[in-house]
């Protein structure tokens, strides 16, 4: 290490281990209060919602069952690059504002706070998306009370409930996960035994009829590319765990596990929701996200009634609907702390960085939370179409943070080496670097360029904008903030590597911890299989 002998670390790391942190961040004033159970089921489960279950909809009436598994296929191995590159640095440094501070240190602060915007830009879509989800679900079990009146109720009521705590939403992720794991099970045994012909009353299989009427392809590759814009927005949220992790009792233990638990969401969650929904549900389905009906359709909705279930379908709502109280949590939860941390560097209003005595960011939770009023526009142009219009709009605004985050691990790697530091000391080493952190750089500027290709020919105005007018945003914020400023882009001899680390709370699991680091320090080679069985 840089200026560090070996005995110096060990005997800075041992003082720093004998001080019991504060539950209370200092530098961002949250309360530590996430347990690792709690990180672990947020990776794993905590953001599926309205977008997996309906929004998958959309992109099954737009590309078809194969483009459905070959867009979540293609958007899983970008997830996966990042995450991984995620790990490395969320690991070492747990900090508040997560990859937007880190992109401060390691790259330029005007780079921090054009990440920090579009991050923000992302969530406050998400949020929007899944106030409109929840309301036309109460919309099409009654309509005596109008869209507005269902959104102020669930508005007031999520409201009160972030201004608990951090325990309280860690307490109900956990448990709504849970739920949510064991809906989509239960919908998977349905989906084989409906395949299998095995219902009671059914005279057929159903086998892959649906591949081949309407087809595996609905628009050809077309339909493809407008499929990545939506799954992108469904895998938005695995970078969560980076925000979470100054909020997190043992980071240093808690982030890796829920890193290594990103790829099972992406097996099990992603591709098996997406086997399974082209399998039980055709493309040309009515009802699927593509008009301007009043109510949302998730594919699972449309294939049991299809299987002669009529009663099913508010069986399967009501499942929605408990997805969606965790989705639009955790929306709430990632856009008010990205806003807090940003606050309380300068790159927000300041008044947005107070938290109160409880560690909870009052304003911050208030602000995000406004957001939600976008899913107004669900009372003019419909749901289905409001869905459409929000998710074009954060598609390529996740490319772009996506694509950033592998930057700045490359970034941090070169200053790592630079500084005369060694790879082995890192408590969690990202796999396949550099071709990982390459790879997701790349896809991601590709994608995030050609997301709107569909809208060149014939040339639709409309769509072109709602495509493409988030992608200047990035170096408009960038360049003025950097002018304005006068901000430096650092020389890797320059970034800081050492502030931001901390000790785990619990005792125990930071001892853990320190035996792992001096085993590394002391140069141990686990098996080539051991290190990538360990990444999953």
């Amino acid at each position: 290490m840089s200026d560090l002998s070996k005995n110096q670390y060990d005997a800075t790391e041992a003082t720093r281990g004998q001080t019991s942190p504060p539950e209370i961040d200092p530098e961002s004033g949250v309360k530590r209060g996430l347990k690792t159970r709690h990180l672990s089921m947020m990776a794993l489960a905590g953001i599926i919602g309205p977008g997996l279950l309906v929004g998958s909809g959309g992109a099954l009436s737009s590309g078809g069952p194969a483009a459905l598994l070959i867009g979540f296929g293609v958007i899983g191995i970008i997830a996966f690059s990042i995450m991984q590159s995620l790990g490395e640095i969320t690991t070492l440094y747990p900090s508040g504002g997560a990859f937007t501070k880190l992109a401060d240190r390691f790259v330029d602060p005007a780079f921090g706070v054009a990440v920090g915007w579009n991050y923000f830009i992302i969530w406050a879509a998400v949020l929007a998306n899944e106030y409109n989800t929840v309301s036309s679900i109460f919309v099409f079990w009654s309509d005596k009370v109008p869209l507005w009146g269902y959104f102020l109720i669930f508005w007031f009521a999520f409201l009160a409930f972030q201004l608990l705590g951090v325990e309280a939403f860690g307490e109900a992720e956990f448990w709504l996960a849970l739920l949510k794991l064991g809906g989509l099970v239960a919908y998977f045994m349905f989906a084989i035994v409906y395949a299998s012909g095995g219902l009671v009353g059914q005279d057929h299989a159903l086998g892959f009829r649906y591949w081949h009427n309407p087809g595996a392809f609905a628009d050809g590759f077309p339909g493809v590319a407008k499929v990545f814009v939506f799954c992108s927005t469904f895998y938005a949220g695995c970078e969560s765990v980076a925000v979470a992790a100054t909020e997190t009792r043992n980071p240093r233990h808690a982030v890796p596990l829920a890193i290594r638990q990103v790829f099972w969401r992406i097996i099990f969650i992603y591709m098996g929701a997406a086997f399974f929904f082209g399998l039980t549900c055709p493309s040309n389905a009515t009802g699927l996200i593509k008009g301007g009906s009043k109510a949302l359709k998730s594919p699972m909705t449309i294939a049991i009634q299809n299987a002669g279930w009529e009663g099913g379908v508010h069986l399967v709502n009501a499942f929605i609907f408990a997805t969606c109280l965790s989705a639009v949590n955790s929306s709430i939860y990632i856009g008010s702390r990205t806003i807090l941390f940003m606050a309380q560097d300068g790159k927000a209003p300041s008044f947005l960085g107070f938290t109160d005595k409880r560690g909870v960011p009052v304003y911050a939770i208030i602000f995000t939370n406004l957001f939600g009023a976008l899913s107004m526009m669900n009372i003019n142009t419909g749901a289905g179409a409001a869905y459409s219009y929000i998710v074009n709009l954060s598609g390529v605004s996740t490319f772009l943070v996506w694509g950033a985050i592998s930057f700045i691990h490359i970034r941090f790697r070169s200053a790592w080496v630079s500084q005369g530091r060694s790879i082995d000391s890192l408590p969690f080493k990202s796999l396949w670097y550099p071709w990982n952190a390459y790879f997701g750089l790349g896809s991601n500027i590709f994608l995030a360029l050609i997301q709107g290709w569909t809208t060149f020919a014939p040339f639709d105005a409309g769509n072109f904008v709602d495509a493409y007018i988030l992608l200047p945003l990035f170096p408009i914020i960038y360049f003025a903030y950097k002018i304005i400023f006068k901000t430096r882009y650092w020389r890797l001899h320059e970034i800081d590597l050492d502030s931001g680390r901390r000790v785990d709370l619990d005792a125990q699991i930071e001892e853990e911890y320190l035996s792992g680091s001096e085993e590394a320090l002391a140069g141990s080679k686990k098996p080539l299989w051991r290190r990538i069985a360990r990444n999953f």
